[in-house]
């Protein structure tokens, strides 16, 4: 504390910032100036971007009102959020990736995890459609992107947000990297689990993300044909080589139950991911059917994992494994 301040003057800053409500245990002793301008420092761990910005207001506001006083600094600190990335990826496109990790963040949300996503597929990004959130664009601050809110308690960025709707994104490998980094590094407030949707394949973006933003784990999404298992097994072979554990692998589309007759049959196939996954030595997920209710409900950008309903329950499971998974005992 400056020693220009007596003590009434020292009891009067502390007593107006004890009146912010949210501030207890945040912030450090005023200083105040010979000018009259009073420095604080406040802690914002695990506050998001709202709140911080309000905080720092109400500070401003209470420590403005005592007499003397000039002007009032605000410097905001955390400490590094020990979030945790969890990649779902694909060897091809078209098997249902998307959607599972959308109705996967929503499930893991609705079970008490804080959880963000990120639509790191730049070339063809589907999750604003999925979580509602099409034509909103983030905004920034301190050159800093700040996640969009969702009514499914899931913030989410993707460069689906960012560029005008049906625009291609022609862009070489280095740009897309940068690009997927802005998104990852943006500013996730109290999130503890990113769960982050690649492009299919095992490309640049692939390739820049594990590089620079390390998934603590991934989950492999395929179809049941043999063509979806071999580029699925790529995908997997790319996260063993760069030191990535595989969670386990879901099982998409599998099986269709017609909603007139309630007759079940499998236009692609059952049972060849849970197969592959044990041949490779890999935990099995769980399938996910080939519902129509899904895809009407994703079309419409109300994820079935946000509701109780049956085609929800597929996804309920998933999160409750993969929660399962992040709480294993560590060596």
């Amino acid at each position: 504390m400056s020693l220009a301040m007596t003590y009434p003057e020292a009891d009067a800053l502390a007593a107006a910032l004890a009146r912010v409500t949210g501030i207890e245990g945040r912030a450090a002793a005023p200083r105040r100036g010979a000018d009259g301008a009073v420095s604080v420092v406040l802690d914002v761990t695990g506050l998001d971007g709202d709140r911080r910005a309000a905080l720092e207001d109400e500070m401003k506001r209470a420590l403005g009102a005592v007499p003397g006083v000039t002007a009032v600094r605000v410097a905001q600190t955390a400490e590094k959020t020990g979030r945790r990335i969890i990649a779902v990826g694909s060897g091809k496109g078209g098997v249902g990736k998307s959607t599972l990790a959308a109705n996967l963040a929503v499930a893991l949300a609705r079970a008490g995890t804080r959880t963000g996503l990120v639509d790191a597929d730049i070339y063809g990004p589907s999750q604003p459609r999925l979580l509602s959130a099409e034509g909103i664009r983030p905004e920034g601050r301190d050159k800093t992107l700040l996640p969009v809110a969702t009514r499914f308690g899931v913030p989410m960025l993707s460069m689906g947000q960012l560029v005008e709707p049906g625009q291609a994104i022609a862009w070489r490998g280095p740009m897309a990297g940068s690009a997927l980094a802005q998104l990852l590094d943006a500013d996730w407030g109290d999130c503890e689990v990113l769960i982050v949707d690649l492009p299919p394949g095992t490309g640049d973006v692939q390739l820049s993300m594990l590089q620079k933003h390390r998934p603590e784990g991934a989950v492999i999404v395929s179809t049941p044909q043999d063509l979806a298992l071999i580029d699925a097994m790529r995908a997997i072979d790319l996260f063993g080589k760069t030191g990535v554990p595989v969670i386990g692998v879901v099982e998409n589309m599998a099986g269709y139950i017609c909603p007139h007759c309630g007759e079940f049959s499998d236009p692609f196939g059952i049972g060849g991911a849970e197969s592959a996954a044990g041949t490779m030595g890999l935990p099995f997920l769980g399938r996910v059917p080939l519902d129509p209710a899904i895809r009407r409900r994703s079309d419409a950008g109300d994820p079935p994992a946000a509701g109780d309903e049956p085609e929800g329950e597929a996804f309920a499971l998933l999160a409750a494994r993969v929660r399962q998974w992040l709480d294993r005992p560590r060596a």
